[in-house]
């Protein structure tokens, strides 16, 4: 199969080719190999390849499996591959491996996909850019030097280069929606519990982090949570599996109400500016859903996004100085000598000294905002906004400087995290870390399913994604609202305009 060809489709174009015996799995498999070896080298999308094992786990595919040896990649965080390497992005788990196959990897076995690498993400899957000092950084397909985004930023540098028609991802705080959104793919966080993290976790983030994939189509999408889904037997809930995510796509749609924002009720306070061309696409966006035949309101969220951010960010201090203590007793390093980032470090012995009541404070306010946004979804099916206020950023342009490094070591300070804490650092960190993405953590912390679609491209050349966020659970109706989008819009036209 020649490489060319191979890019044109998308995984169940893939497997339908298997399936027909217009080309084998073999020469499926091959040329993703061929794509990783002649893209990765400038791209630094595959952190780590297993294509003589990916070899030998094809040949066993069976042809009655749902992608029938389509080769993906897995996210070097969380997804765990038994007695392989797993690093989360960092070098203090460089030579870490977990002892079973995470059972997102599991199934996703099952439907037959074939794994045949790992996929960057920035360390401990922290950041909104995918930059760890670990591994090399991935360049955004569409323009060199640019950010895929992140935390899946490496799955969406495959994907939309085409090395792999699909790409495994976790989002909690938008790590699939927003390197979807830079990298003009189609990318969708399903509602919380719905894919689950066992068996190494039961959740991870209170539930913020739920795990799916990057697709450059959404039948794609809706067929891989069609068989991923549905609880662990160990899962905190009971979210049984679900069918019908494929058939929505087709069934019969009838007219919704859906609300578009600008975001700013989630944004205020936080300095966010948006671009023209993200404001064009929100207008974009609404001008296509009246042309289906929805009836589209101007309407906020009624959030607090300050509120919002500062909730988020504690439960981000607290669960990080867990993690760095986990990672202690996997490796046996103390974790005052661990291997990680100067800005790791900092987070974490902020969170350190995090009280407990604050953090229980903060989770309380997940369900504010939850209660918040269901009431609001009592007249909306819907609603559209931003994934970011602006394009990709450049490579380095949002990762602290080391000015702000040297600041930050400045918390070893006997009594300093504390401190820190009282002088409101947290609301700094806030500004800083979420000026840019204010948009997509509100659907972590509510549980909604969301989605970013790539119906734009801005005037610089780089695409826009827009989110759009439904009812806890109604992830189907949000797919099939999805299609109707990628029908009107025909959007995978836009990967044949990359400059890459």
């Amino acid at each position: 199969m020649h490489l060319d060809e191979y890019r044109q489709y998308d995984a169940t174009g893939l497997a339908g080719l298997i399936r027909n015996r217009e080309v084998s799995r073999k020469e499926v498999l091959e040329a993703a190999i061929t794509a990783i070896k002649t893209y990765n080298p400038k791209l630094n999308a595959v952190v780590r390849t297993r294509f003589e094992r990916a070899r030998q786990e094809s040949r066993k595919v069976t042809d009655d499996t749902l992608f029938g040896g389509v080769p993906t990649l897995s996210k070097d965080l969380l997804m765990g591959l038994a007695g392989e390497p797993l690093s989360f992005g960092s070098a203090s788990l460089a030579h870490w491996c977990p002892k079973e196959d995470a059972m997102l990897i599991q199934r996703s076995r099952s439907a037959g996909l074939v794994m045949v690498g790992q996929t960057a993400t920035p360390e401990l899957g922290l950041m909104g850019i995918t930059e760890p000092k670990a591994f090399p950084h991935p360049h955004n397909p569409w323009r060199e030097g640019y950010s895929p985004g992140g935390s899946s930023g490496g799955a969406a540098v495959a994907v939309a280069s085409g090395m792999v028609p699909m790409a495994l991802g976790g989002d909690g705080g938008g790590s699939i929606r927003i390197p979807a959104s830079y990298c003009g793919l189609f990318g969708f966080k399903p509602s919380r519990g719905r894919v689950p993290l066992a068996p190494a976790h039961g959740e991870v983030w209170q539930g913020a982090v739920i795990e799916h994939a990057l697709t450059r189509s959404v039948r794609d999408s809706a067929a891989l949570l069609e068989h991923i889904n549905g609880m662990a037997p160990s899962g905190p809930y009971p979210v049984p599996h679900e069918r019908g995510y494929v058939a929505a796509l087709s069934s019969p749609r009838k007219p919704l109400r859906i609300a578009v924002s600008m975001g700013e009720s989630l944004s205020r306070g936080l300095g966010t500016r948006l671009s023209p061309d993200i404001s064009a696409s929100i207008n974009k966006a609404a001008t296509a859903l009246t042309d289906i035949g929805h009836q589209v309101e101007w309407c906020e969220p009624p959030v607090d996004g300050e509120a919002l951010a500062n909730s988020y960010l504690t439960l981000y201090l607290g669960q990080l100085a867990a993690d760095l203590v986990w990672i202690s007793q996997q490796t046996g390093v103390t974790v005052r000598r661990l291997a990680i980032e100067p800005s790791t470090r900092a987070i974490g012995r902020l969170g350190a000294v995090l009280l407990a009541r604050d953090y229980e404070l903060a989770k309380r306010y997940w369900h504010t905002a939850a209660e918040q946004m269901s009431r609001f979804h009592q007249r909306y099916d819907a609603v559209v906004m931003p994934v970011a206020a602006d394009t990709a950023p450049k490579i380095g342009e949002l990762y602290p400087s080391s000015t702000r490094e040297r600041l930050m070591s400045l918390l070893a300070l006997p009594g300093a995290p504390s401190l820190a804490l009282k002088a409101e650092l947290l609301q700094r960190l806030a500004v800083d870390a979420l000026r840019r993405t204010p948009f997509t953590q509100l659907a972590n912390l509510t549980g909604q399913p969301a989605m970013s679609v790539p119906l734009h491209i801005a005037n610089n050349g780089l695409p826009v994604g827009v989110q759009v966020l439904g009812r806890m659970g109604e992830d189907q109706r949000l797919f099939q609202l999805a299609a109707a989008l990628e029908q009107h819009d025909v959007w995978q036209r836009h990967l044949l305009r990359q400059a890459f």
